[in-house]
């Protein structure tokens, strides 16, 4: 059973800007390894030492990856295809199947002890979304959730369904890893080349599309982190 210490809300947000996907995963799995390094030694040495929290922003250059529950087959390049379009393939070990990540689009790194906020999975990635959902919102648009998958959709709820973020999650421990891709001002003719998450009968957009103009990514970030926070009850530094 975990010591019990008093719950840490304060979140360490850092913007890493444009990162190469291996890189940031090499990053990524740093910082996650140190906050479990935390738990393990609290829980053997019956130490109470908050653990850290971490939100990361970042965006990548073109690149698809693949859950370790994804299908291959939804990758529609051979190796000479992606060396054409200069995008890069990597299978991880988050949730999910297979998506894009580019340039003009919000990958969001929350890298959390759960049990300084809930231990709760499916609430954690319904928060994810309900930030992405109020951050659409702000622009004037109308987006929600799909019965049956997870991520922010548009008009859900008809033929046109049109999904605006994606979301793969990995927790250990309680401690979260990986995230969402929020598009943004993304080139989205790099979705032709999967079936997105294996869906092939729904549409894939972003809030430039949707909006009809090129939008300010900063501004976006600095509202998408306002919500995270505020629904999350966190203490940004």
């Amino acid at each position: 059973m975990e010591p019990q210490y008093m719950q840490n809300k304060e979140v360490q947000f850092i913007d890493w800007g444009l990162v190469d996907y291996q890189d940031a995963w090499d990053r990524q799995e740093e910082v996650f390894a140190k906050t479990l390094a935390v738990k393990q030694d609290n829980r053997v040495n019956s130490l109470h030492e908050p653990t850290p929290n971490h939100l990361i922003f970042t965006e990548h250059p073109h690149v698809y990856t693949l859950g370790k529950s994804g299908h291959p087959e939804y990758l529609l390049l051979d190796e000479r295809g992606l060396i054409e379009k200069k995008v890069k393939f990597y299978k991880i070990n988050r949730g999910g199947d297979i998506t894009y990540h580019g340039p003009g689009q919000i990958v969001g790194y929350p890298i959390l002890d759960l049990d300084n906020f809930f231990t709760d999975i499916h609430l954690y990635l319904r928060t994810l979304e309900e930030a992405i959902i109020l951050t659409c919102a702000d622009y004037g648009i109308q987006a929600g959730r799909y019965e049956g998958y997870t991520g922010v959709w548009i008009d859900a709820d008809n033929e046109r369904a049109r999904k605006i973020c994606a979301m793969g999650v990995r927790a250990s421990r309680w401690v979260t890893m990986h995230g969402f891709a929020f598009n943004v001002n993304s080139d989205l003719s790099y979705f032709g080349n999967i079936i997105p998450c294996g869906i092939d009968d729904k549409d894939v957009t972003s809030l430039e599309r949707e909006l009809g103009y090129t939008l300010d990514l900063a501004d976006v970030k600095d509202k998408l982190k306002k919500h995270i926070a505020d629904l999350f009850g966190m203490r940004l530094v």
